[in-house]
């Protein structure tokens, strides 16, 4: 019985797709931002050391232009092809200034010194002294002269570590060939205080979590972050690994000599020294970020999970089949399928509510069915009493013109007149047709404006504009004939000049719109918010004239049909007169 039962299988389904899925996503989690962390580390110091080394090579590209320089001296070039003649005392005074000029060109240079080939005689300059020309012989140059001579570049940096001191200087030393020969004619030497590189080594680091180093070309520290490594420089193996890797730059992962991270590390061009740059950060730093957020998400994790076990075991108690079945008639009823498919559930709360349920159901759609019959059956009545309002008054004002005619003319004309009267009314009387192409109301309008310009002859002038392509359009039957009734009767008698009445019909997107507009005096602001007003509220003053009526019959069939998807719209002209705007959809349903 315990293992059939619902609750026990509910608990253990929901525990493993709970614990399962979580467990899974925390690790997935937490190695996809390892990775992501890992990577974007790398990336952003490989950023900042391709920075560093950006601004080391330029420095030592500076100062190697200064050397560079002095080819471009003619006089200088002399003196040392020259050499053994040292009384021209306006040569000496050229090589004083080039000396002098080097020696103060840069605020970290401390001294100059040139040494010719063939005889150690030694031209020497420093911010502590003048210019001195000595003859030593220093064979502690010798191999770091022969270096510069042997490289590539003619230049050569003495690597030195310039933790150990900060008064130490770091020679930069560059070989003079008797160009275009490969001669070397002499050496010259700069011996620069080490503060710009300090400078910049201490930006590309954060003191305490990462490490940063200086290495020359054959593995030779000259700036160190870590004093336990200046002090224990020869058993680092990763040094080794680093330089005869032969590559510019890159990553490695390290697990030895007391550190676990990643190095990452850039080199400088030969032509500037070939210094390589190594960024070391170890893992505890690296992964930081991935620790924290897999604590968090296994604090969440306990939560959710005591949260899931007290859930399963209320909804075990309470919840069984009988609901799901509701659920899935309550989404059919919303769906608009509105039947039930169940016939009980039970006696309980849950079979009470099934039974409510199905009662309701069936009181909806005996409530949907009688209020669709009544829908019909109002519009129909109200469409024939707006319509039984409207014929009387027109068949009035029709027999005015035609009687007025008839006095007048006396004349054949009244036949046209009584076929154009009789289209109006076998169109206006017609009930059965209530749906008509906008064709047919503008031939309904123009037989009326027809017989207005019979009755007021000169005084009227109409147009009427409609679009071939919107001529079968579907609209509501007797729209218009109630706007224009409503000129006559308020605004032709008041106009100035020649009564005018323009007529336009146009399709705007998927919308029609119908603007008939006239040249009478309009209306006030304060009539218009009271029609406004008299739309929505459709109640009028008792003692007020039924004024209004055509406009309203128009916006009340347009709610009809078209509900909130079409509007009437009144407006003043700027140069006299009225405008009424009908905008109604094209392609509605229903419409035929």
């Amino acid at each position: 019985m315990i293992k059939k039962s619902i609750r026990n299988k509910l608990i253990v389904l929901l525990l493993l797709t709970t614990i399962i899925p979580f467990g899974t996503s925390i690790v997935i989690t937490y190695f996809h931002t390892k990775n992501y962390l890992e990577d974007q580390v790398v990336k952003e110091n490989s950023n900042l050391l391709f920075q560093g080394r950006v601004n080391l090579e330029n420095y030592i590209n500076e100062l190697n232009g200064l050397t560079l320089s002095l080819y471009n001296n003619p006089d200088f070039m002399n003196y040392l092809r020259n050499s053994n003649n040292t009384n021209n005392y306006l040569t000496i005074g050229i090589v004083k200034n080039v000396m002098q000029t080097i020696l103060y060109a840069e605020d970290n240079i401390n001294s100059v010194s040139l040494t010719f080939a063939e005889d150690n005689r030694i031209v020497a300059a420093s911010k502590r002294s003048t210019v001195v020309f000595s003859r030593t012989i220093n064979n502690e140059k010798k191999d770091i002269f022969q270096k510069a001579k042997e490289s590539p570049f003619n230049m050569y940096i003495e690597p030195v570590n310039v933790n150990e001191a900060r008064n130490k200087t770091i020679s930069i030393h560059r070989s003079f060939t008797n160009v275009p020969s490969d001669e070397v004619l002499a050496y010259i030497t700069l011996e620069i205080t080490p503060e710009n590189i300090l400078e910049i080594s201490s930006n590309l680091y954060n003191e305490g979590s990462e490490e940063f180093y200086l290495l020359s070309p054959e593995g030779t520290l000259i700036y160190s972050s870590n004093a336990d490594i200046s002090l224990n420089e020869k058993n680092q193996k990763w040094i080794d690994k680093m330089i005869y890797s032969n590559q510019e730059k890159g990553m490695l992962e390290w697990k030895e000599d007391a550190f676990n991270g990643v190095m990452i590390y850039d080199r400088i061009p030969d032509s500037a020294g070939g210094w390589y740059l190594v960024k070391r950060v170890p893992y505890t730093t690296l992964y930081e970020s991935a620790f924290n957020v897999a604590k968090i998400n296994i604090m969440f994790g306990g939560i959710g999970l005591l949260l899931v076990i007290l859930a399963t075991l209320f909804v075990s108690f309470k919840i069984t089949s009988p609901i799901r079945i509701l659920s899935q008639n309550i989404q059919q009823v919303e769906e608009g399928k509105m039947e039930v498919q169940f016939d009980s559930l039970g006696q309980d709360e849950i079979g009470i509510l099934g039974n409510r349920f199905k009662q309701m159901v069936e009181k909806v759609n005996h409530l949907i069915n009688r209020e669709y019959r009544l829908q019909l059956e109002n519009k129909t009545n109200q469409l024939k009493v707006l319509q039984s309002q409207l014929n009387p008054h027109f068949l009035y004002n029709a027999l005015q013109s035609i009687g007025t005619v008839a006095l007048k003319n006396n004349v054949p004309q009244i036949y046209t007149l009584v076929t154009h009267l009789s289209k109006i009314m076998r169109y206006g009387m017609n009930m059965e047709e209530d749906i008509v192409p906008l064709i047919k109301e503008i031939n309904y309008t123009k037989a009326f404006l027809l017989l207005q310009k019979e009755r007021f002859g000169e005084h009227l002038h109409y147009t009427i504009e409609l679009e071939e392509s919107i001529s079968n359009v579907a609209v509501p039957k007797m729209l218009l004939q109630p706007i224009i009734e409503n000129y006559f009767k308020h605004g032709f008698d008041i106009r100035e000049g020649v009564g005018s009445i323009n007529i336009e019909c146009k399709q705007d997107e998927d919308d029609l719109v119908i603007t008939v507009c006239d040249n009478g005096v309009g209306v006030s602001d304060q009539r218009l918010k009271e029609i406004y007003q008299y739309f929505e509220e459709g109640k009028r003053n008792r003692d007020e004239e039924e004024s209004n009526i055509g406009l309203k019959n128009v916006y009340v069939r347009l709610n009809l049909y078209y509900e909130d998807r079409a509007s009437l719209q009144l407006t003043n002209l700027e140069n006299g007169g009225f405008a009424v705007t009908i905008k109604l959809p094209i392609h509605e349903e229903g419409m035929k």
